[in-house]
């Protein structure tokens, strides 16, 4: 396991158009969340650091998404490599951890590319403009810490943007294992 930083892309960018597949059919694209914010994270199925939050993170987009936050997943990393990952196993994680948000595969990778991101789980949050407002760490735990998890960072975060304010600067980047490159 390689802890990897996010990269911490400048505040203010636009977001990467995409259009990828949901592995039980169908594709999302970031044209369908128009004026609306939105939250992109990528995730995996085997990454310690992922599993370490996925209950609460599952939990904070239901509440989130009930205020207005759009949500979507994205596992970029190289499922052929890494078949726990694979898209069947994706449906499964999905339906076990309660996903109410699309978890997608970007098996050519470019849209991990395209967002900057480095590991997972990275968190990208977009204003109403889709403009970057925050890129960051869920919170400070860790599965090698005994911090619980609470989603603080990023439920701050998501807070501001709701009301249509500026998250803090201040952010600290997020933590995880390294997408799993082809």
């Amino acid at each position: 396991m390689t802890l990897t930083p996010s990269t911490m892309p400048e505040l203010g960018s636009p977001i990467p158009g995409f259009r990828l597949p949901d592995p039980r059919g169908g594709e999302v694209a970031s044209e369908q969340y128009q004026g609306q914010p939105l939250l992109v994270v990528f995730l995996c199925n085997h990454c310690p650091f992922v599993k370490h939050i996925a209950d609460a993170f599952a939990a904070f987009a239901r509440e989130y998404q009930s205020k207005g936050l759009a949500v979507v997943a994205i596992n970029s990393n190289d499922y052929r490599s890494q078949p726990d990952d694979s898209p069947e196993r994706m449906i499964e994680e999905a339906q076990r951890r309660g996903y109410s948000f699309p978890y997608l595969i970007d098996e050519s990778q470019e849209v991990a590319r395209a967002f900057q991101a480095a590991c997972t789980p990275d968190f990208f949050l977009y204003d109403r403009d889709h403009r970057l407002a925050y890129r960051g760490q869920f919170d400070a735990s860790r599965p090698s810490k005994e911090t619980p998890v609470t989603g603080e960072d990023l439920r701050a975060a998501a807070d501001a943007v709701l009301a249509g304010k500026p998250p803090s600067e201040r952010q600290m980047p997020s933590m995880g294992c390294n997408i799993k490159w082809k």
